[in-house]
Order: structure tokens, then sequence, then C-alpha cells
């Protein structure tokens, strides 16, 4: 019996060596700075792809893990770790914030984790972020297109492995940058089962929060919703709409260039993350790199005294971000999760030094042509951003021409106003698109109750 059991591993080993899959995931049962064992089950892991080296975070779900959807997460940047989204927006733990005074940061649960109804995949990616790594100097390369690419198979080879998942729904989702990529991954998944490339993944929809979608129509709403919400004047919007003629994002007239330079003067004291808070300068190595790169991320120059919460001194929301680069680079923390030693010279939640390409700087007509699959589709974005402004994605949602289900109403969580929303169909294709009142980029950052209770009705098919 032993030495059948032997050779059955050893056939095993054989086959995901051959299919390029290396064996390397553990199970994670305790976190430094986190009392006692995780009320969840985690699971970290690498999943090779070509010379790439993906490390993921997977919780299952603390429902029903046999049944639940399974969604495949990604942050934006591009380059921040699937940690972020994993102890900052839909994760089962967070830091805490209020009583940190240096050293080890600790960690509390969080109740209103998405992983209470859906087992989830946080991944480091593309190449660069967080503890991926590539084996060869090309392989470090990425464009949106190909981190697509890489995505569908890292997708297929984790399914490989964890079999018990194949027959779940699937859904893939992401926020900020990384917006421009789902689109592109959704599909790139509905070629591959159409040509029979398994295992087939059963996707089901997919899930995006303030999503860079379209570069010059992101750039054009931002002053349109300036205007909306009263950070510029009548007048400076007037006399930019008709020195502009409309176009904000390329200007051709020195009218228009001298009208776009007073509005920036006005604004910039305004966090385009949440126009109600204070600038505050990207807390992370590298800052002079980060302010020179075209990104979704704040670029501030302006610098505030970085406070706890609640401690009545000066604030910085990206404070509680720092906590992430201290906690991530002990060594404590990267042996918990069976990070690779070695593989990594310093852990960033956003590594803003990646080799990375923009290819993609328009996927509306992505979303179109996924309006035929009958995907399930949810678009969220909070009414203070003005990184990716909301009047910008009901731009682009517009020009799919979808039929309106449910007109414009607002949507509540425990009796309150939590946002509004409306919801389009065609042919058995639905998109839900919703806001969160108050809330800055990204929502679940500012609202993780609201946010969660949005994904729970949505994934489950009930109305907002």
């Amino acid at each position: 019996m032993a030495s059948k059991a032997s050779s059955a591993c050893l056939h095993l080993l054989l086959l995901l060596l051959l299919s390029g899959t290396a064996i390397s995931q553990s199970v994670v049962k305790t976190l430094p700075g986190f009392p006692g064992d995780l009320p969840f089950k985690l699971e970290t892991g690498y999943i090779s792809v070509g010379n790439v080296e993906f490390f993921y975070y997977f919780v299952e779900s603390e429902g029903n893990p046999g049944a639940d959807p399974v969604l495949f997460y990604v942050n934006g940047g591009p380059g921040c770790s699937g940690l972020n989204g994993f102890l900052y927006q839909i994760g089962p733990l967070k830091f805490n914030i209020t009583d940190y005074t240096g050293g080890l940061p600790t960690l509390i649960y969080e109740p209103n984790t998405w992983t209470k109804t859906a087992s989830i995949i946080f991944l480091d990616g593309p190449v660069g972020a967080g503890f991926s790594y590539a084996n060869t100097t090309e392989a470090w390369n990425t464009t949106d297109t190909l981190w697509a690419a890489q995505s569908y198979e890292f997708i297929r080879n984790w399914l490989d492995i964890h079999p018990d998942f194949v027959t779940n729904p699937f859904f893939v989702g992401s926020d900020s940058y990384a917006g421009i990529m789902i689109p592109i991954l959704a599909q790139d998944i509905i070629n591959g089962n159409e040509a029979g490339i398994t295992p087939h993944v059963n996707l089901k929809g997919y899930s995006i929060g303030c999503p860079h979608t379209n570069t010059d129509l992101e750039t054009n709403a931002k002053v349109t919703f300036a205007h909306r919400l009263a950070l510029i004047s009548d007048v400076m919007y007037k006399t930019a709409k008709t020195s502009c003629h409309g176009n904000y994002a390329d200007p051709t007239t020195a009218n228009c260039t001298e009208a776009l330079s007073a509005i920036s003067q006005c604004i910039e004291l305004a966090n385009s993350q949440d126009i109600l808070e204070p600038t505050c300068s990207f807390l992370s190595p590298k800052a002079k790199e980060e302010r020179a790169r075209r990104s979704l991320r704040d670029d501030s120059q302006n610098f505030i005294l970085p406070s706890p919460r609640r401690t009545g001194g000066f604030w910085c929301k990206n404070f509680e971000y720092l906590l992430m680069d201290i906690w991530g680079n002990y060594k404590s923390v990267q042996d918990a999760l069976h990070v690779r030693r070695g593989t990594i010279k310093q852990f960033f939640r956003c590594n803003v030094t990646l080799d990375y390409t923009v290819d993609t700087n328009d996927v509306v007509p992505y979303h179109q042509n996924l309006t035929d699959t009958g995907l399930q589709v949810l678009v969220f974005s909070g009414d203070h951003d003005m990184v990716v402004p909301h009047n910008g994605i009901e731009q682009w949602i517009k020009a799919l021409d979808l039929t309106v289900d449910t007109d414009w109403r607002p949507w509540f969580v425990t009796g309150q106003v939590a946002g509004y929303t409306r919801k389009y169909t065609n042919d058995g294709y639905r998109l839900t698109y919703a806001t969160l009142k108050g809330v800055g980029h990204s929502p679940p950052e500012y609202k993780r109750k609201e946010c969660y209770y949005m994904f729970q009705r949505w994934i489950h098919y009930y109305p907002l």
C-alpha cells in the first residue's frame, strides 16, 4: 500500500511539473500581529505562469465554500499587492490604526469581509507587485494585455490544483487601474472557453470598483465633476468649456491651456482621492519616480504630518497605507506567509518601479462586446472620487446602449441611503451600476459595511 501511494504521489508530481505548475501552496493558521488562530481558512502560494511566479492569498468562503462563488481579485496601481485588497478593502483582516504607536502593526478581524459570502483569490499582480517575481530579466516586462493573458493562465493553473472549485460560479474583480485589465481578462476567458481550453472557467461575471476605463473620457470628466461639486466657480468652468470646446484631455489652444491651468491651481489642495480630505504625500519609497509616472495614484507634493485617526493631531490617509509596508517587511510575516526567501529585495504595498508599458487606453469596446455574453456585471464608484469620477463612468455605461431595467433610485443599508443605483439589461446580460455616498477612491476603503452589502446582494442576484 505504501509503495502504491508513493507511486501515485510521484505520478501526480510528474503531471504537475509537465504542465508547468509547481506545487507551492501552504495553509496559514496564524499571522504576526493577530492574536490566536485566524478565524478563516487562508492559503498562500505561488503559481507559475511562464517565467513568472505569481504569489496569491486565497481565503475560503466563511459561508458555504462548496457552493459559494469564487472571486479572483486584483488591485490597481498598477503594482499594488493583493494584500491591499485583503487588508484595506474587502478582506477579513485590517490594521488596528487607532492604537498604533510603532513596531509591528496589529491586526483585527473585519466583520464586513466579502469572504463571508464568497471565496476570494487575492493576487500580487502584475509581476513585481507584492511578492510576485520573475525568473528572467525579460519576464519582468508587462503590459495591460499581457497582464490579462497571464491572469487567465494563472486562473487555469490555480483551478488545476484546486479542482473542488472548478464548478463554482467564478467572477473576476478589481479596483482602480486594474479596471482596464478586467474586461480584457473576461474576454480572454470567454474566448478560451469557446476554444475548449481546459480547465473550463465557469465565468459568471465581473465586478469593477472606481474602474479605469478610458483615459481621455476620465480626464474630461474631472472638469465637469469639479464644477458639479463646487470645487471651481461657474466662471472658471464656462471659460474652460468655451475655450476647450469640451475637450480637456488634449488642449490645442493657448486659451484652453490657460483655463485648465487655472482650474488645476484651484483644485490642487483638494485630495483627488476624496475631495473632502486633505492632500498628503505618497508615503512610499521612490516617491519621485511615482510622481513622474502617469498613474491613478495620488501624486500630490503637499505633506501633512502622518498621525493616527482620532488622536487630535494632523491626519493623512496615506499613514494607514504605510503600515502595510512596515508589516510586510517583517521577516516573521514573510515566513508566516511562506514567501520564498531572496526573491524580492523589499516589500511595498504598491511597487512604483514596475517595468510596465501601457498598451490600452480604452476598454469600452471590450465592455461593448461583453454585453452579448450573458454575464452579470457590477460597476461601482464613490461620489467624492475625482481620480475616476462617477460622471465619466456613467458616460461610458450610457454609450453601451443597454436597456434600463431599473431606473435611478437610492439603495439602502440598515435604513440609510448608501448610494444610488441603476440596472441595465441586454438579452441575459445584466449590469448594475452603484454609487456610494460620501466615498472616495476606492469605495471599500471608506465604507466596508455598505460595500459588503452591495456585493452580497449583487453576487447572489438580489437587487441592491
